[in-house]
């Protein structure tokens, strides 16, 4: 997902999202530790899906910290 569309959402979907994408993480690292993982490449993507998910949280709380 691009930066833009967690720009576009809500706070608390915000914050959903960032979850849903840990456990989507945890979850992927326990299939990669079994050897189950299809994909290799999800690891990555969700990887940095949660990075840019975390960067617009950051950046939120930022601006609210200087107003």
């Amino acid at each position: 997902m691009k930066a833009t569309k967690f720009r576009d959402l809500s706070d608390d979907e915000l914050a959903r999202e960032i979850h849903g994408l840990r456990k989507a993480l945890f979850n992927l690292r326990v299939q990669q530790a079994i050897g189950q993982l299809e994909k290799p490449h999800q690891l990555s993507a969700t990887r940095r899906d949660l990075a840019r998910a975390l960067t617009v949280q950051r950046e939120r709380h930022a601006v609210e910290e200087t107003q």
